[in-house]
């Protein structure tokens, strides 16, 4: 069972008293999200202001094999993490979640190029500011957000069709209007995720293997509403080189 259909199963409880169980869940779901963003902007830094470093993935002539290989292996991850799960131990997800977390800080590394540093850090204030909002409205809201992420997950699949379609397009507008939606996509996916959690989090076992498991897919789904919504709004407060 994943954590989507773990999530769907506890659905229907709209009770509004979190249980101690639930906080501590969410506690340690946002204990390895915010190690994941560190080690990411950590390693992201490291290779940016390193010319020997960044030549490992980027030299004059294009990408190297490595940098193809650091651009697309955090997908593969994610998907061997999902496909894995009931097959894995809580220590070897917390192992491959770090492994993820520096692999996006390398290719992360790639936006210092295209972007101003002064920028790169207002836009991730701004994330910050709004994902710590979205967060606790998630959190405290009482109204349930089933059907609202239903949408957003829709939104998601249309975002990924419309970014392949602008490839071959190249179109300005289309990207900026691609921009605003994945902004509203996963400002909205981080209310419904951070309610979802708290609802699995209700039905945990404190100490648990499977609690332990589920937390770090639980960080891993805020990571990455955090990461894409950084880099939408990267696109409208970035200053380019």
């Amino acid at each position: 069972m994943n954590i989507s259909q773990f999530g769907n199963n506890l659905a229907g409880n709209k009770t509004t008293e979190v249980p101690v169980v639930a906080k501590t869940y969410l506690s340690g779901v946002f204990g390895w999200m915010f190690l994941a963003l560190s080690i990411t902007a950590i390693t992201s830094w490291l290779f940016a202001s390193s010319p020997q470093l960044l030549t490992l993935l980027y030299t004059q002539t294009g990408m190297t094999f490595l940098g193809w290989v650091v651009l697309l292996a955090p997908f593969g991850f994610v998907i061997w993490m999902s496909a894995r799960y009931n097959r894995m131990s809580a220590s070897k997800m917390a192992l491959l979640f770090v492994v993820y977390s520096i692999l996006m800080g390398m290719s992360l590394s790639f936006i210092f190029l295209a972007y101003t540093s002064g920028s790169i850090a207002i836009t991730f204030l701004v994330t910050a500011g709004m994902f710590g909002f979205m967060a606790i409205l998630g959190y405290t809201t009482k109204t349930d957000l089933t059907k609202f992420g239903s949408i957003m997950i829709m939104g998601v699949v249309g975002l990924v069709i419309a970014m392949l379609v602008n490839m071959f397009m190249h179109s300005s507008g289309l990207d900026y209007l691609i921009s605003f939606i994945g902004v509203l996509v996963f400002t909205g996916l981080t209310a419904y995720d951070v309610q979802k959690l708290k609802r699995i989090g209700a039905g945990m076992v404190e100490g648990a293997e499977g609690t332990r498991k589920m937390t770090i897919m639980g960080a891993l789904t805020l990571y990455l509403d955090f990461i894409n919504l950084f880099l939408f709004l990267l696109r409208f407060f970035g200053n380019r080189r």
